[in-house]
């Protein structure tokens, strides 16, 4: 994996079918949904980390660290 908390390429977990950067045998990116019970909209804190919904529903948050294989794909954390 990498040297920092987040590194080159962001991958967003939204966009338009059949675009956005092309996944590569070798890298491992981190798959953070967020959940809502709200609407989809979220605002950043002013500590620059915290993210909340701006309605103020009730949201999860989780990660899967996934490394991209010549074969396909394999899931680093657990189940």
């Amino acid at each position: 994996m990498g040297h920092e908390l987040h590194e080159d390429p962001d991958v967003p977990n939204y966009g338009k079918y059949n675009s956005g950067i092309i996944l590569k045998t070798g890298m491992v990116i981190a798959v953070e949904p967020m959940l809502t019970a709200g609407k989809r909209y979220v605002a950043i804190l002013d500590d620059d980390w915290t993210i909340v919904t701006e309605d103020g529903s009730p949201a999860a948050h989780y990660e899967h660290t996934v490394a991209i294989r010549d074969d396909g794909y394999e899931i680093l954390t657990g189940e």
